[in-house]
């Protein structure tokens, strides 16, 4: 007993130990420190990454992590590949926010985000063989929540109640203060309302994509490996990090609130075993940010 506590206590750090390594924590301490992030960092974590997949796959005590090792590393290659297509002057021509329709710079992008998607979607179908061990399936929409105390959610609750109920919240603490901040005209309201369908749509693919790569690849590869709380946390700190330069705002507050979200959202993953909850409420605040766009948009 004590000798597999101390196995998997170990398998905890070590794959904590990796995220924290290829995150965004590096990039953070870089800048922080008045420096420039190098562009071949992030061809330094994806090598990382390459050598310690090849580690699990070699080491007999690593080998329950290789899927996890192989799941982030075809993130980061998709990833990879979709940024060289961003940089190149094709792109920026023809898909640059300068010049063209609110639609197709952002479609544009998201076409991207998809191509960063299936990758990682049909690698964990390819070494699991089945959608609902990597949670890619609707879910049970009535399961049970987990009691939080904090939250007010007491035993009894079910996530067809508290799913519609975190969604409009979400939305709710992401319009106050955007709307406040943009302070837009009813005129400028008006403009951009048929733009709203659009919102909706580049909302819904923003879910997809990333409870896809963010959600569905670290919680499969990992919950049974090293437990589903410290899993769930360490898709927590993985999501807040890669918002703390360029969220909304970014840095210390925009990480928390966005890490709180990845908490109920990974939550509701867990819980249901399943897609739906956690897109829809992913969704839903996400309608609003893409909204806020539209009116910046026709602002401009």
């Amino acid at each position: 007993m004590n000798t597999n506590s101390t196995a998997k206590r170990t398998l905890l750090l070590i794959a904590w130990a990796i995220m924290l390594i290829v995150s965004d924590l590096p990039d953070i301490l870089i800048t922080g420190l008045g420096g420039t992030i190098p562009a071949w960092i992030f061809w330094a974590k994806t090598g990382f990454l390459a050598a310690f997949l090849a580690l699990t796959l070699a080491w007999k005590a690593l080998r329950p992590l290789w899927q996890y090792a192989a799941i982030f590393l075809t993130l980061f290659l998709a990833l990879s590949l979709t940024n060289l297509v961003q940089d190149t002057d094709w792109f920026q021509g023809n898909f640059n926010y300068r010049g063209v329709s609110f639609f197709t710079g952002y479609a544009a992008l998201f076409v991207l985000d998809i191509l960063v998607a299936l990758p990682v979607l049909a690698v964990l179908w390819l070494m699991k063989r089945d959608r609902k061990t990597f949670f890619f399936v609707e879910g049970q929409l009535d399961a049970p929540v987990e009691p939080v105390r904090w939250l007010g959610i007491k035993t009894g609750e079910s996530w067809k109640t508290f799913g519609w109920i975190f969604a409009g919240c979400a939305a709710a603490a992401v319009a106050i203060p955007t709307i406040l901040g943009i302070a837009p005209s009813g005129e400028t309201f008006l403009k951009a309302l048929p733009l709203l369908p659009v919102a909706v749509l580049l909302a819904a693919i923003n879910a997809f994509t990333e409870e896809a790569y963010y959600r569905c690849s670290l919680l499969s590869t990992l919950h049974e490996v090293i437990g589903k709380t410290p899993t769930l946390l360490l898709t927590v700190v993985f999501f807040g990090l890669g918002h703390w330069l360029y969220g909304s705002p970014p840095g210390l507050l925009g990480a928390a609130m966005v890490g709180f979200l990845a908490w109920l959202l990974g939550k509701a993953m867990l819980e249901t075993e399943g897609f739906f909850w956690p897109w829809f409420i992913h969704l839903v605040p996400d309608v609003v940010v893409f909204f806020s766009y539209a009116l910046l948009f026709v602002q401009s």
